[in-house]
């Protein structure tokens, strides 16, 4: 079951919607995935024991994609699991950190990436609840407006990338979508079987779409469409 369809209208500085062919070196598609889009959602809304999961339905794009070439220091490795990172929260272990520019056997160090992204981004972005157990979604549809209403969030929204925070407002601007037609093939829906309950701690399962901005909207076909191509389990 589907709830009552919302529009945010989000904004920021830099975006990078990283291409999964080109993984070393971060190129960003020239729209936010459907995957970034419903992170901005479940930023602001999301209770993993209510079951259900944010279905993007358009991405209007309200300036044009612009380009910044940029390089990014990233730390080589990153820290163990879990059960590792509470024991030091929990002061039960020393924290072991990661050195960026140490030198020796104990350094983990850097390296330097480059990053093709986006700047100056504006989008508008209608997404919906979909209930997974078939449940009605009206509380949630009012506690998802009260609080974007509000400007509360879980987390910062992101555009891609921790490191690029996106902003949101529950009031629409008169702006409208720019002028642009471009077919972007095949492009990354979701890294998450969203039909599972708990997908942000479920294994990644990749799926695709066919992505093609008709006067500066990309529509989003439902999880559960046929054109959205999913990894097919091999028993």
């Amino acid at each position: 079951m589907k709830g009552k369809s919302h529009v945010l209208e989000v904004w920021g500085d830099l975006a990078c919607f990283t291409r999964p062919e080109a993984k070393v070196e971060r190129l960003s598609y020239p729209v936010a995935t459907p995957s970034a889009a419903r992170g901005i959602f479940d930023a602001i809304y999301w209770k993993p024991d209510e079951d259900f999961y944010w279905q993007v339905e358009r991405i209007e794009i309200l300036r044009l994609p612009r380009f910044l070439a940029l390089r990014r220091n990233e730390v080589k490795n990153k820290a163990d699991g879990e059960s590792t990172i509470l024991s030091w929260a929990n002061g039960k272990a020393e924290p072991e950190p990661l050195y960026a520019d140490a030198t020796g056997e104990e350094a983990k160090g850097r390296t330097q990436r480059q990053t093709m992204a986006l700047k100056n981004v504006h989008y508008r972005i209608t997404a919906a609840m979909c209930s997974r157990r078939g449940r009605g979604l009206s509380a949630q549809d009012a506690q998802f407006e009260r609080r974007a209403r509000q400007g509360k969030c879980i987390y910062q929204p992101y555009f891609g990338c921790r490191e690029f925070p996106a902003y949101f407002s529950l009031e629409l601007s008169a702006n409208e979508a720019v002028p642009l037609d471009m077919d972007l093939g095949w492009m990354l829906y979701d890294v998450f079987d969203l039909g599972n309950a708990g997908h942000n701690r479920s294994t990644p399962s990749i799926s695709l779409f066919h992505a093609v901005i008709r006067q500066g909207v990309l529509e989003i076909p439902d999880y559960s469409d046929s054109r959205v191509r999913k990894a097919q389990v091999v028993a």
